[in-house]
């Protein structure tokens, strides 16, 4: 008989904010995790990251500033570069407690894109924060260069779209883990979003994913049996 499938959506809360708060978060988010896994299910986990990659998009841009012949870090990379730190602390969180509970199983992050439409309106409604609060001056530089600002307490704050999720590049890698009955943490703060060019090649958009809907679209494609959204909001 087939083992049932679920993808876990963690949220902040289940990560914590910083690095400290982020290892013990995900030690407390491992046991949740490994009961499901001990029950005998096979486990995908789509994880936030908003948090994270604010914090990296700020330090690769301050860095950018203060070096000569380093650029701005695009929002894509900052998400790719996300999903390997978060993953790698959720890998091991996981490995961890499945080893106190006698249980060997592999644990591995799929480094996740997911394409996003050009055409979708969200990009002409940009809602996610991201970033550090910047001064006038500043804000007025990133509007000059087409990127979109949100007056905030205490100065300015780098907005971005929020596109809906239309396909998740690595879905065949992820479908072949799991059928070998492995633990997949995949699309990552909703997948690193890109948009397809028409010779096939893939460029990476300033937006970030809703990772509910993310993985609402990684539980369809791999036929899982539920979707749990763990979250502090009420149903």
């Amino acid at each position: 008989m087939a083992k049932k499938r679920i993808v876990l959506a963690i949220g902040h809360k289940d990560l914590g904010t910083n690095l400290p708060e982020q290892k013990a978060a995900v030690a407390r988010t491992a046991k949740v995790i490994a009961d499901f896994i001990q029950e005998g299910w096979q486990v995908a986990i789509v994880h936030s990251n908003a948090p994270q990659v604010g914090m990296i998009h700020t330090a690769m841009n301050e860095f950018g500033k203060q070096h000569d012949g380093y650029s701005k870090a695009p929002m894509s990379v900052c998400s790719a570069m996300s999903q390997g730190y978060v993953g790698y602390d959720l890998q091991n969180g996981i490995r961890a407690e499945l080893i106190k509970r006698g249980i060997y199983k592999p644990v591995c992050t799929v480094l996740t894109q997911v394409t996003v439409d050009p055409y979708d309106e969200a990009f002409y409604t940009p809602v996610k924060v991201v970033g550090r609060v910047m001064t006038k001056e500043e804000a007025e530089e990133e509007e000059a260069k087409g990127n979109h600002v949100k007056e905030v307490e205490g100065g300015y704050r780098r907005i971005v779209a929020s596109p809906h999720p239309v396909a998740i590049v690595e879905i065949d890698a992820i479908k072949a883990l799991m059928d070998a009955d492995q633990i997949v943490i995949a699309c990552g703060g909703g997948g690193i979003p890109v948009a397809e060019n028409p010779d096939g090649s893939l460029e990476g958009v300033a937006a970030v994913i809703d990772k509910d809907f993310a993985a609402e679209l990684l539980a369809e494609q791999v036929h899982a049996d539920m979707l749990l959204i763990l979250t502090e909001g009420e149903k």
